[in-house]
């Protein structure tokens, strides 16, 4: 654990804790809101091709959905600022700092 205190700037025990917790959940809540939304749009695994273009999208859907849910959860667990700064830094990776700065 002091390897990622270290690494993330954190003080204590709890706070690495609790932002494996938020990782976790918002990466279950964004598979689990995933399957609704493609559902929405007629799109299953029985009805399209489930390796290719099921696959695919869902996966391309749930990237969108953990990036926008992870500051919220994050808050719930009193870690929003670290959230909030690692999703800048990711969209800034991808080229989409314009948005965040």
């Amino acid at each position: 654990m002091d390897k990622l205190k270290q690494r993330w700037g954190l003080s204590s025990n709890w706070q690495v804790l609790a932002i494996i917790i938020v990782f976790t959940l918002n990466g279950s809540f964004a598979t689990w809101v995933a399957k609704p939304v493609t559902e929405f749009f007629g799109l299953s695994s029985e009805t399209t091709n489930p390796y290719i273009l099921y696959l695919t999208l869902r996966i391309l859907l749930i990237f969108p959905i953990y990036q926008i849910t992870l500051p919220i959860v994050g808050w719930f667990f009193g870690q929003f600022k670290f959230f909030w700064e690692f999703e800048k830094k990711m969209l800034r990776r991808l080229g989409l700092g314009r948005f965040v700065d």
